[in-house]
């Protein structure tokens, strides 16, 4: 399954598009659509297409790791929220969330109300987060 504009959307406008590396709420070097890894280092800068070209990169992997760890059929909308979801939690997280596992057991009601545990960083409820997750949880449920 590949993902649509809407979750490209999504992503956009709860990363954000920083030019220059920061630490993310969580601490980790971050630059561009929420992209991260041993490439980001303090002080880096890219340009806005260097962004959108990380952005792609970031979203074939991504695609791949939901595809790869979701054994049962999706909708358009869930594997788009899903998509977004492990963008911003990562591969790990995703893998072993109590989300992925109900879903996998065809929970899906059970599994959507899972969005919404994932608004911490390093403890701390943060707004951003809960509304993300509000926004994933619906386009997940979305017929």
């Amino acid at each position: 399954m590949n993902i649509s504009q809407n979750t490209i959307d999504l992503i956009k406008h709860f990363e954000g598009c920083r030019l220059s590396a920061y630490k993310c709420p969580a601490g980790i070097w971050t630059i561009g659509y929420g992209h991260t890894g041993a490439d980001v280092k303090k002080g880096m800068t890219i340009t806005q297409e260097q962004a959108e070209n990380l952005l792609k990169q970031d979203l074939v992997v991504h695609t791949n790791n939901v595809s790869k760890l979701v054994k049962v059929p999706l909708t358009q909308n869930q594997f788009d929220a899903l998509v977004s979801f492990e963008y911003n939690v990562g591969y790990g997280n995703f893998a072993n969330s109590t989300l992925l596992k109900l879903l996998n057991q065809n929970k899906h009601d059970e599994a959507a109300k899972q969005f919404l545990r994932w608004k911490y960083a390093k403890g701390i409820v943060l707004a951003g987060l809960v509304k993300r997750r509000n926004a994933e949880m619906k386009l997940f449920l979305m017929k």
